[in-house]
């Protein structure tokens, strides 16, 4: 079986109200992602998607599909799509960067692999060792009258757990944090996300009056990802968990972390680090270190959705009981572009079980939403 081309489909796909994300690196209202389908001459098409958005990642659609076209494509045309972790080395050696575009490929390898041998990817994977990923809300870092109501809408939907974006004044967020805590009550679990806009003295002081006020459970990204110390200083004088985000893209990256001691949770993503086989790796460093991850978000559609539940229902490393994940493409869309969305229920996530990703693309959706 060989590579015969790489299709690119640029969509923009607006995210229902609730969804919006306002925080510390702007607004995310509407997603300018890339659908792909990677075609064999064999007939097995593997579907992949690329999650961008520039303010967060530095990667959009214009520069997605200009790296596919003359980078990566040109690099794996031809080759066994099987071999899927030779073929992300060529994708490393053949551009630097861009891990969000190249997840989009790797993904879609891992589909046609699972097609080609009958079975879905989390079997591939070495088979699952939860039956359901448990999820997390993230609201909006708007006023707190609206993150309340937002907060309560996520409670009814069956959501469990939620986290609160942060990081812009801290008088705000200690009373947005407070108006979401007064709306759902003492039992349920919250944590905050940062997203790197504290200093280090303005994270510790936020960060202890939250956890005393309204007993948040875990701070994400804190403080910019510029000076790993920072983090380390912050996690030795705040009572919560602190998990990187920001701070984390590379299995180089996972390792720093851990030996630095700057992290309790690592938040990892199948866009981040390049794919789903990079992200194991970062869990297996975190998981030897004795720390755990959850799988993070860029409010992924369905295809990185199923990607990503596939890699978490299959990874010891990932403690989703404790941090539930953030797979909220089921959720967070009017459309996710695929026929069936995944099964969402009860606060958590099933994964998809037919062949490869278990997901086929809405042709109707996507060319409605084609840019």
């Amino acid at each position: 079986m060989k590579i015969r081309q790489i299709e690119t489909i640029p969509v923009m796909v607006p995210i229902i109200p609730q969804f919006v994300i306002r925080g510390s690196l702007g607004q995310h209202t509407e997603s300018p992602f890339v659908m792909l389908r990677v075609h064999t001459d064999e007939g097995i098409t593997g579907l992949g998607e690329v999650s961008c958005t520039p303010v967060w990642s530095g990667e959009d659609s214009v520069t997605a599909v200009h790296v596919i076209r003359n980078f990566l494509e040109p690099a794996i045309v031809g080759e066994d799509p099987r071999d899927i972790e030779r073929l992300t080395v060529k994708m490393r050696r053949a551009v630097a960067g861009h891990p969000f575009t190249k997840s989009g490929i790797e993904i879609a390898l891992w589909d046609i692999l699972g097609k080609a041998a009958g079975l879905p990817v989390y079997r591939l994977l070495g088979g699952a060792v939860r039956e359901t990923v448990p999820i997390k809300m993230s609201v909006s870092g708007t006023d707190p009258e609206r993150a309340a109501e937002i907060a309560n809408w996520a409670m009814k939907r069956g959501l469990k757990a939620l986290k609160v974006k942060v990081g812009m004044d801290p008088a705000g967020d200690i009373a947005r944090v407070k108006a979401v805590r007064a709306a759902i009550g003492p039992a349920v679990r919250m944590g905050i996300d940062a997203n790197g806009g504290w200093s280090p003295r303005v994270a510790i002081q936020t960060i202890r009056t939250m956890a005393a006020e309204c007993g948040i459970y875990f701070a994400e990204q804190p403080v910019a990802p510029l000076d790993m110390q920072w983090l380390v200083d912050v996690r030795r004088n705040v009572p919560v968990p602190v998990m990187a985000d920001e701070s984390c893209y590379t299995l180089q990256d996972a390792m720093a972390l851990a030996r630095s001691g700057a992290a309790d949770i690592l938040s990892i993503y199948v866009g981040k680090g390049g794919g789903i086989g990079p992200a194991r790796k970062m869990a297996a460093v975190a998981e030897a270190a004795g720390l755990t991850c959850t799988v993070g978000s860029n409010l992924e559609l369905g295809v990185a959705s199923a990607a990503m539940t596939h890699l978490a229902v299959a990874t010891t490393g990932i403690g989703a009981e404790e941090f539930p994940c953030d797979i909220l493409g089921p959720l967070a869309y009017e459309h996710d572009l695929l026929k069936q969305s995944i099964e969402f229920r009860d606060g958590a996530v099933r994964v998809p079980e037919g062949v490869g990703l278990g997901v086929e693309l809405d042709e109707e959706m996507l060319a409605r939403y084609r840019v």
